[in-house]
């Protein structure tokens, strides 16, 4: 089985593949950790083996792994739990075989995001066409993909919660609150709680509004919006932007980087 791994700025997310009837990579089980490049693999596996065990598998169901990371600090240790409790070399996703495959058409190829480049590949898979990636994350980023798989560009936003965080660590009265759901469609807020809700959500929805808009205009013809991440479904139940929510994006591209040793 496979062990994707996807280091983000705030959380890891491991995934573990199985292979369903018509030999396509599902996932099996899947858990986060907050991300701390300090973190060792051994530490990493004292949590991850006992999770293993309670979904039912053991370490020796793990024979191939995959890291995708945005923390290079973060990389080393994950190696050594790949190399030390599941016995496999790690394949590091943009690196060596599991290089991206695709081209990259942008002034610095290199300082592309392993997260936005695995991205690329998954939804170019799944979905026809010219493609806007919209991922919550830390950052939400726009990504463009064209038709024949090549990434193009795209625009990097705060994201919504460094976004309300920092609204609220620089001003001395107003509370900290979480995102959700706004409680009505009206954007006048009654109270200080509403008015920091609808900012942050309306706001952020005319943000993304505007931005992909021009970015559909700038590519020019019919461009598919696939959103990936945890936010994603709660944009998705209250506006019409996108045309498809796929939370397990990242992950799917992963286990595509690793199907290609597989199949060379």
């Amino acid at each position: 089985m496979l062990l994707a791994v996807d280091v983000g700025n705030t959380n890891v997310v491991f995934a573990l593949f199985g292979m369903d009837g018509q030999d396509k990579p599902v996932i099996r089980a899947r858990w986060r950790i907050a991300t701390d490049p300090r973190r060792t693999g051994d530490e990493y596996a004292v949590w991850l083996v006992q999770l293993l065990s309670i979904e039912g598998f053991v370490r020796e169901d793990v024979t191939q792994v995959i890291i995708s990371t945005v923390v290079p600090r973060a990389l080393h240790n994950l190696q050594v739990l790949s190399s030390k409790y599941f016995g496999v070399e790690a394949l590091v996703a943009g690196q060596g075989i599991a290089e991206w495959g695709m081209p990259i058409d942008v002034d610095e190829p290199g300082s592309l995001g392993a997260d936005r480049a695995v991205n690329a590949i998954a939804a170019h898979a799944k979905y026809p066409g010219d493609l806007i990636v919209v991922d919550f994350g830390t950052a939400t980023t726009f990504d463009v993909v064209d038709f024949s798989g090549a990434y193009k560009g795209g625009i990097i936003a705060p994201g919504i919660n460094l976004s309300l965080d920092a609204l609220v660590n620089n001003t001395a009265k107003l509370p900290r609150i979480a995102i959700e759901e706004p409680r009505s469609n009206s954007v006048i807020g009654r109270n200080t709680q509403d008015q920091m809700l609808i900012g942050v959500f309306w706001g952020y929805v005319a943000m993304m509004e505007g931005l992909i808009a021009r970015l559909r205009a700038e590519i020019g013809r019919p461009a598919k919006v696939i959103a990936t991440g945890g936010l994603a479904i709660l944009f998705d139940q209250h506006v019409r932007i996108f045309d498809a929510v796929d939370t397990d994006l990242t992950l799917e591209g992963l286990a595509l980087l690793a199907g290609r040793k597989n199949a060379s």
